[in-house]
């Protein structure tokens, strides 16, 4: 922000602790993970086919594309810790219709991609309201490791929506109804965490001054949320976040299909379920902590170039590699840990950028761009395997990840020469 009143709101909320951003995100990242693992092996096992289990995730990504559409309601509407725990009970109802949907013989995909719809409507408002917590409570020097400790939630939380429910399915006999009702239950849990998280009102930026949500009328609201959204836009720091967030950087697509192809390594389903699972979740937290303690002391856009690039080769030395379990347990864990770095580095980006008001809008519509290469990718990967098979997808996932790199370079080194050019135009919001 450039507004100097805002610091007394800041120094209004007590520190928190970024761990607890960590099992605060944990619901948002269970969605994907009990998809993409426990429901894509289980769907692929009833004889539904690649392609359709990649169209299925592909449009999971439908709601977490337009989230900063209905952002603004908890940017002026009520307090962030009631959006969360209303939306986190929500998103576990989900979860079990989702499992409903998948039991038995004959899994009904419109059913599950509604009830899915729902956990993902739902799980937008969670993370709206914990990413305008962080917004609010990190200071800028350690938002490299909120957006660590975040990420790691987020990624941990997919590790364990998809190992413990493909677990609870093929080890302890449960179906995939009830392993979605557990999965649930832990989504619940997690509001626990808002019990040492401190909460007041979202800001928003009216004509040059900062306040408090809730004086102005809808109108208002609005006016003041798109002016601070288009004033980030402008900025140079917001166009390379846009930028960072619309590329295939470090989208991590292609773990979405690693199920499926599980089979041409020879792994078998408690080695998909653990290394994609709790295994996956546990070293990308890892990788998300390391890529925000990174993030602190290097330039956090460089940073993520970088970690995009190491995603690119690892997608190629899995390519390259013999078709062996212990070589999917290598290569799936080192994507793992690199998508964490991606992840943390995102997130600390868009921290950076976005200031402290009207947060959860310009997080949401970041977030939203962000979804994009990632969906798009989802689709890309998995035609590329109908086409080329498997090494044709892991060497699509690279090309297309230097290839934004490349692209980002670019408008990194356009936007500085403009910026000094007329500095006064672009300069950053912090």
């Amino acid at each position: 922000m450039s507004s100097d009143s805002a610091a007394p709101s800041a120094a209004a909320h007590k520190a928190t602790h970024p761990f607890l951003f960590l099992v605060l995100f944990i619901p948002f990242g269970a969605v994907p993970g009990f998809l993409t693992v426990a429901l894509a092996y289980e769907l692929k096992k009833k004889g539904i086919d690649t392609g359709d289990i990649a169209i299925l995730v592909g449009l999971s990504y439908i709601c977490l594309l337009f989230r900063w559409v209905w952002a603004p309601l908890v940017d002026t509407l009520l307090t962030r810790k009631i959006w969360y725990v209303g939306s986190t009970l929500l998103c576990g109802l989900g979860l079990w219709l989702a499992g409903r949907a998948a039991t038995g013989q004959h899994p009904s995909l419109v059913l599950i991609n509604a009830a899915l719809a729902m956990s993902t409507f739902m799980s937008t408002l969670l993370a709206m309201a914990v990413e305008s917590l962080m917004a609010a409570t990190i200071p800028d020097d350690k938002r490299g490791s909120a957006g660590g400790w975040s990420q790691a939630g987020n990624l941990g939380g997919q590790g364990l929506g998809g190992g413990l429910a493909l677990w609870l399915v093929e080890s302890c006999g449960l179906n995939e109804s009830q392993s979605g009702a557990v999965l649930g239950l832990v989504c619940a849990l997690c509001c626990l965490a808002l019990r040492w998280v401190d909460d007041t009102r979202p800001l928003l930026k009216v004509e040059g001054h900062v306040e408090a949500a809730g004086h102005l009328g809808v109108a208002a609201n609005l006016k003041a949320i798109g002016s601070d959204l288009w004033e980030l836009l402008r900025s140079r720091i917001g166009i390379l976040a846009l930028m960072i967030c619309l590329l295939p950087i470090g989208s991590g697509a292609a773990q979405n299909l690693w199920s499926p192809i599980a089979g041409e390594w020879h792994a078998s389903a408690d080695v998909v379920a653990f290394v994609t699972g709790a295994m996956s979740g546990v070293i990308s937290a890892f990788g998300c902590l390391a890529g925000g303690w990174i993030c602190d002391r290097i330039d956090r856009k460089v940073a993520y170039s970088l970690f995009g690039f190491g995603l690119a080769v690892v997608a190629v030395g899995m390519a390259l590699c013999p078709r062996t379990s212990s070589q999917y347990v290598f290569w799936t864990s080192a994507y793992a840990f690199v998508v964490g770095l991606c992840y943390a580095a995102y997130c600390a980006v868009v921290l950076e950028a976005i200031g402290q008001t009207a947060a959860a809008t310009k997080f949401s519509f970041m977030s939203a761009v962000s979804n994009t290469p990632i969906m798009v990718m989802t689709f890309v990967d998995g035609a590329a395997n109908t086409r080329w098979g498997t090494n044709g997808m892991l060497w699509t996932d690279a090309w297309c990840g230097v290839i934004g790199i490349v692209v980002f370079a670019l408008v990194a080194g356009a936007t500085r020469r403009r910026a000094t050019a007329a500095p006064s135009g672009l300069s950053p919001v912090h």
